[in-house]
């Protein structure tokens, strides 16, 4: 069973439906649950917040905190999950920032990635040091979040 598969089926055991905000992977997440038949049960939508600015004017993200610690940090993933809940209706927000390369960007290194899931006004960060190229890091993000999703039984 691929890992959107179970991500698909843990939520709809449980009678959640998700939603994502998406930074370096621009969609990723939420087309890779789209593959999965019966999504549409689950998949509320998403919001690609590529640019910094978005995740404020989209995803809610304090415009403050924003300036102060930059795009790839815990609380502002935290944020982006909490928003996209939020902004789509859903019962679990999952969200991803951070740095695919190939340079750094804002002083934070190449692979350094925060992953969030929302659920029930909450948000929980994690921070992850993937390796690899730009698309394996990508690939690494979204299976990240596809597994958090997939243990939500």
């Amino acid at each position: 069973m691929s890992r959107a598969a179970a991500a698909i089926g843990a939520l709809r055991e449980a009678g959640l439906t998700v939603a994502t905000c998406e930074s370096l992977t621009a969609g990723l997440v939420a087309g890779e649950l789209a593959t999965v038949p019966g999504a549409s049960a689950v998949l509320r939508g998403g919001l690609i917040t590529y640019a910094t600015q978005l995740k404020a004017v989209l995803a809610g993200v304090d415009p403050s905190l924003l300036a102060a610690r930059g795009a790839v940090d815990p609380e502002v993933a935290e944020q982006m999950a909490l928003g996209a809940a939020r902004v789509c209706g859903a019962d679990i927000g999952l969200a991803c920032t951070g740095v695919a390369g190939p340079e750094p960007q804002d002083g934070r290194p190449v692979g350094l990635v925060y992953t969030a899931l929302a659920r029930g006004g909450r948000a929980r960060a994690h921070e992850h040091r993937f390796g690899g190229d730009r698309v394996a890091i990508r690939a690494a993000t979204v299976a990240a979040l596809l597994e958090r999703a997939a243990r939500l039984r």
